[in-house]
């Protein structure tokens, strides 16, 4: 009969909750911290969302005004121009005013506080990019509001740190990554791009840890729980859905992925160049910034009206794109177009991003390809709305470098899943091509520029007497 084994006294003595304590404890924290994440998700989805209705609003109430009665007081083109040129003095001054920090895209701004390098003064930045980015996106400048949405859903993780007093910095960091995700979910109702985005473009931020995942998961899925129970449960781009394309076709996509990754690197310095070229005519001092951004805003009026295409964020272009209502010549005349357009808004420093310009040059030129390949290669049977939403994840993939939250975004925006392996093949051939000319995400690069000049105004500053 063989021997028990005999355990030591202390563990025969040991009660079974001491053990159990540590654990229950863990357990208890995993449970509040996804709890919080729930509340920043469904806050981001309600701002989120209600921002995208408020840019609507006043865009239409833009456009009644130059129907109404105030067009026939004026000319119809000065109107335009002085109705825009307010808009876009609206969000270029508060930005100036009152949150410098929430010029642009936001989302550089986002990455730096998960770094610990800048802060998320959220008083300020939800109210300032709220409104500022009505009056921005309002004029019909190029500028998305994704950027803006991913901002103040970061500006809302911070927020519920600070009113639950949450002391634990792993705790914040995961609360303000959670925001970042349910932002963009909110933005693009596209909950999978959201949590990827915080991953996959955010990681060299981002802490990673099961507790950090599971609340960037939470936040991303509630924020777009709220979006769709106030909107719909469809796509958010209204397009044909695509079969797959033959197999032999698929070197075309690789073709068009090479190309979008040349674009991308020159595309990312052009930003850089458009930045420090309007830096150098305000000067960053208010009269002149303020002057600038509203001469810009009402040369955009004046675009509205003779040349829509060449304004407003893109989203609403690409369906007219993609149903052959352009042909190739005059899409890429409008891709150019809109490269300097683009350029030129954002650049300005306007609250506004540059997520949904981007996905409409990605457009017009995959469109344009699309188009050239059909009249060379009619026997392949290839439908050219399908370059266009590879172009869309490809220009994405070389300029922000997350090919995977490019495609993940372009397949729930369109609702075309059956062209994941052409959509995977443009954007890594577009990643590969960009690193291979050494251009840097556009959200590092933009981050760098902004803690470079930080450091040089406060090396300008005078310093107090001993």
């Amino acid at each position: 009969m063989p021997k028990r084994e005999k355990f030591p006294h202390s563990l025969l003595n040991q009660e079974p909750k001491d053990t159990l304590n540590p654990f229950l404890s863990k357990d208890k924290t995993s449970i509040f911290v996804l709890f919080l994440a729930l509340v920043v998700g469904v806050f981001a989805g309600l701002v989120g969302t209600y921002f995208e209705h408020a840019v609507h609003l006043v865009s239409d109430t833009r456009t009644e005004w130059l129907k109404g009665s105030i067009g026939q007081l004026l000319p119809l083109w000065l109107i335009a121009f002085l109705i825009s040129a307010g808009l876009a003095f609206i969000g270029y001054y508060l930005v100036h005013r009152f949150a410098p920090e929430a010029a642009g895209s936001g989302i550089p701004e986002i990455e730096g506080a998960m770094d610990g390098i800048r802060p998320v003064r959220w008083w300020r930045v939800l109210p300032v990019k709220f409104f500022g980015g009505m009056g921005a996106l309002g004029s019909g400048m190029v500028l998305g509001r994704e950027g803006p949405t991913v901002q103040m859903g970061g500006a809302i993780g911070r927020m519920v740190s600070d009113l639950f007093r949450v002391k634990n910095e792993d705790t914040r960091h995961s609360l303000l990554a959670a925001g970042a995700a349910g932002g963009l979910a909110a933005a693009f109702n596209a909950p999978l791009a959201g949590i990827m985005f915080v991953m996959e473009e955010m990681r060299p931020q981002f802490r990673y840890s099961l507790i950090s995942v599971r609340a960037v998961i939470v936040s991303s899925v509630s924020a777009n729980i709220v979006f769709r129970m106030i909107n719909d449960q469809a796509a958010v781009i209204t397009m044909p859905q695509y079969q797959p394309p033959e197999l032999i076709a698929l070197g075309l996509f690789l073709l068009l992925g090479v190309l979008f990754g040349i674009f991308g690197v020159f595309f990312n310095k052009l930003i850089t160049l458009a930045q420090d070229l309007f830096v150098q005519i305000h000067q960053n001092t208010r009269a002149r910034y303020l002057i600038t951004g509203s001469l810009l805003g009402g040369c955009f009026g004046l675009t509205l009206l003779y040349i829509p295409e060449l304004t407003g964020g893109g989203i609403a272009l690409i369906p007219s794109v993609t149903t052959g209502e352009y042909g190739a010549v005059l899409l890429l005349l409008l891709f150019l177009g809109r490269i300097l357009t683009t350029l030129l808004c954002f650049g300005s420093g306007a609250p506004g991003g540059i997520f949904a310009p981007m996905l409409a040059l990605g457009t017009l030129f995959g469109y344009a390809f699309g188009l050239i390949t059909q009249s060379l290669f009619p026997e392949l049977n290839i439908e050219p709305g399908m370059f266009a939403i590879a172009g869309m994840g490809a220009l994405f993939a070389a300029t922000v470098r997350a090919p995977i939250t490019g495609i993940l975004l372009v397949i729930e925006m369109t609702n075309n899943y059956y062209l994941i392996l052409p959509l995977i093949i443009t954007s890594l051939g577009a990643v590969i091509f960009a690193q291979l000319l050494g251009g840097q995400p556009i959200y590092s690069q933009l981050l760098h520029r902004t803690l470079k000049n930080e450091k040089l105004r406060q090396q300008d500053l005078p310093r107090p007497s001993p």
